[in-house]
């Protein structure tokens, strides 16, 4: 897929990642570029069609896909983390987190995937996480939502190979945005993420490992559970150390 003379909708363009992806995409030549927000009001970006949508509300989601019938690319990048406990946090707050990081990006997919097959195939990015693969005190919630989006990215894979969609999954580590504002170590540049997301779409790859730390976790998955975590102890105590 070319990204010059695509119809791009990203989802959470307002800031971050998602403003980064949208801005990343007009330089890059798309033919126009749909920028969604739950408050539409806080998309800055000159140059973008701005478009009301929270993807945890199919009637929502559903006027977008009416709003916007040209799309050839969708990416999905709206998420949050709410730092729940999966023994003793909030089921509600859970609930939360895996309907916007995995049912949301599912409701997209599924309104969006009749479009982009009538527009030849076209390409989903589903932004995803290192933590895909992991948890961390403090973040277990967070790894629940993206395995399991993980999987969700897998599994639309298939079922929408025969219309020639591309599912292409991103992992990263951590962006230099507001949700990993409070974690002093390196981090990967919103635009450096997006231009490997869509380098990534552009040679058709399945799967876009961002940064080295997206690479190093998928390289031990091999490995067993104990191993695994003591990988893992040891390299993010290294992380913060510097």
């Amino acid at each position: 897929m070319d990204i010059k003379n695509s119809v791009a909708l990203v989802t959470g363009a307002n800031r971050g990642l998602g403003r980064a992806f949208a801005q990343r995409l007009l330089e890059r030549g798309a033919h126009k570029v749909y920028a969604t927000a739950r408050r539409p009001e806080t998309v800055d970006l000159p140059g973008v069609e701005v478009l009301p949508l929270d993807i945890t509300d199919p009637t929502s989601v559903r006027a977008a896909a009416e709003a916007a019938p040209d799309v050839s690319l969708l990416i999905n990048n709206a998420g949050i983390s709410t730092g729940a406990g999966l023994v003793t946090g909030s089921l509600d707050t859970l609930r939360q987190e895996l309907e916007t990081n995995m049912f949301g990006h599912l409701e997209m997919i599924r309104h969006f995937a009749p479009t982009l097959a009538g527009n030849g195939g076209g390409a989903v990015v589903n932004v995803l996480s290192a933590m895909s693969w992991f948890g961390g005190k403090g973040a277990t919630s967070y790894h629940l939502t993206k395995a399991a989006a993980w999987a969700m990215t897998n599994g639309v894979r298939l079922e929408l190979a025969d219309q020639g969609t591309l599912v292409t999954a991103v992992h990263l580590g951590l962006a230099d945005t507001d949700m990993a504002a409070g974690w002093p170590v390196a981090k990967i540049a919103p635009s450096d993420l997006a231009d490997a997301a869509l380098d990534g779409v552009e040679s058709g790859s399945a799967e876009v490992l961002a940064d080295q730390w997206s690479r190093d976790v998928k390289s031990r998955l091999t490995m067993a559970p104990e191993e695994f975590n003591a990988a893992m102890d040891h390299a993010l105590a290294a992380l913060l150390a510097g």
